[in-house]
C-alpha cells in the first residue's frame, strides 16, 4: 500500500508543477502584453517563481520514489 501511495504522491507532483508552472507562463504572458515595457521584470518573475515550483516538485517526487523504494 505504501509503493501505491508514494507512485500517486509522485505523479501528482509532477503533474502539479506542469499545471503550475502553465499558469506561471499563462499569466506572464498576459502581464507582458498588458505592459510591454515591463517584460523584463515579469520574465525574471516567472523565471524566478517557475525554479522555485520546480525544486519544490523534485522533492515531492524524490519523496513519493524513496516511499516506493523503501518498502521493498
Amino acid at each position: 500500500m505504501a509503493q501505491l501511495g508514494g507512485a500517486i504522491g509522485a505523479g501528482l507532483a509532477a503533474i502539479g508543477a506542469g499545471i503550475g508552472i502553465g499558469q506561471i507562463g499563462k499569466g506572464a504572458v498576459e502581464s507582458i502584453a498588458r505592459q510591454p515595457e515591463a517584460a523584463n521584470d515579469i520574465r525574471g518573475n516567472m523565471i524566478l517563481t517557475a525554479a522555485f515550483i520546480e525544486g519544490v516538485a523534485l522533492f515531492a517526487v524524490i519523496a513519493g520514489l524513496l516511499a516506493v523504494l523503501s518498502t521493498q
